[in-house]
């Protein structure tokens, strides 16, 4: 996925991803997937629903097909539930919570600014998009990249930031407050597919 430099709203249509440019599919988006035989129902078989919803998950959240195979070995590592620890993997990554949090229009721009390390994590640069965040952890803006990112946030609506994260948009400071629960995440995902094609 990080060096994926084609057309991303074709692939993501394909993939039935959301979050496209704006955070959610624009009325005028079509359904079906892209290219001449798009519209065309196909019966697919077991294995391809599977991989679908597991290239879906993927893409949704920019991460590499060896990234993803970590966070599904680690998952099924922990104790609990093995669909709903993968996605809270996810959604603790460090680009995941500022684009969460309205600090990025896209996981895409939002994981650009991590790079360009414009980042701190508990008061220490963090340039890992992938970096994992705990519960109590305080994100922050250099000071010298505050402008850059009052610009961007003023493009989006910051009264979407879930509930187990707090935004202060005036001090660009985002606080981690706890790991989120399954009810609270996009019920569309259906994790158990992902679990059923990694158990083949």
């Amino acid at each position: 996925m990080a060096r994926y430099t084609g057309p991303t709203n074709k692939l993501f249509r394909n993939k039935k991803v959301k979050d496209l440019s704006n955070r959610k599919l624009t009325s005028s988006m079509r359904q079906t997937a892209s290219g001449q035989h798009g519209a065309v129902r196909k019966k697919l078989s077991e294995y391809a629903i599977h991989l679908a919803e597991k290239q879906k998950i993927r893409f949704t959240y920019l991460v590499s097909e060896k990234q993803f195979a970590k966070y599904y070995k680690e998952a099924a590592r922990r104790k609990g539930v093995t669909g709903t620890i993968l996605l809270q993997l996810l959604e603790s990554r460090l680009d995941n919570i500022l684009f969460r949090a309205g600090f990025g229009v896209t996981r895409k721009q939002s994981r650009q600014i991590v790079n360009h390390g414009h980042v701190l994590v508990n008061g220490k640069k963090v340039d890992i998009p992938s970096y994992l965040v705990n519960p109590g952890d305080v994100i922050t803006i250099k000071a010298n990249s505050s402008e850059y990112l009052k610009v961007v946030m003023s493009a989006i609506d910051l009264s979407c930031a879930p509930s187990w994260i707090t935004v202060d948009s005036d001090a660009l400071k985002i606080t981690f407050e706890r790991i989120p629960q399954r009810e609270e995440l996009d019920p569309e995902i259906k994790e158990q597919l992902v679990i059923e094609y990694y158990s083949k």
